[in-house]
């Protein structure tokens, strides 16, 4: 028997153990993430708020430590999870605007808290060890953004908004909801729309007798 041909629009699906086990990992790294950015924060506010140098000391060398132990790990479980789960699920990296938007602000959020975010606590930590002054601003700056960009990231994975790009909406692709092509306006136009059971217009048959 001759085997169909995939469909353009095809990818192939991650089994589901390994795509509940991958969806458990990246919603644990992500919630890990915004928490961790909290407890920075709150850290950075103590200390932008005190008169004690050793309540200084104390937030800044915590700050320091949480940076280099946690952010790395957190920020690439987080984006390799995610895109892992895209390219191997329905949805696709390119083909709905929501998905498409959260990839690149996670890959921003990543790259600056690599190389913005560990330098300032980096330099906070030193200068506090030496009884410098740290300049609270910097370093108040990057988890509030941070705090912020992941936050609306999180109300994008909930809402899913925006749609199809305009590679999700190529004729060929498979569309989630129906298993079939989901092709241009004018042939969706053409197509019959398909009434569900109980419908007042459906075929004679779909209730069952």
């Amino acid at each position: 028997m001759a085997s169909t041909p995939a469909s353009p629009g095809a990818r192939a699906a991650l089994p589901r153990p390994l795509r509940r086990a991958l969806l458990v990992v990246h919603v644990a790294a992500s919630a890990a993430w915004l928490g961790l950015t909290l407890c920075l924060l709150t850290l950075a506010l103590t200390a932008a708020a005190t008169a004690s140098p050793a309540t200084d000391e104390v937030a800044y060398r915590a700050m320091d430590v949480f940076g280099d132990l946690l952010v790395a790990p957190l920020a690439l479980l987080t984006f390799t999870t995610g895109l892992v789960l895209s390219l191997g699920t329905h949805w696709g990296l390119a083909r709905y605007r929501w998905v498409w938007t959260k990839f690149w602000l996670t890959l921003v959020a990543g790259t600056a808290s690599l190389l913005a975010l560990r330098p300032a606590l980096d330099r906070a930590a030193a200068a506090v060890t030496a009884g410098d002054r740290v300049d609270a601003y910097a370093v108040l700056f990057p988890p509030s953004v941070s705090l912020a960009l992941y936050l609306f990231m999180t109300a994008v994975s909930v809402l899913k908004p925006w749609g199809r790009t305009r590679r999700g909406r190529r004729p060929g692709t498979q569309d989630h909801r129906r298993g079939e092509p989901y092709g241009s306006p004018q042939e969706r136009k053409t197509r019959p729309e398909r009434k569900r059971p109980g419908h007042p217009d459906a075929p004679s048959g779909t209730l069952g007798t």
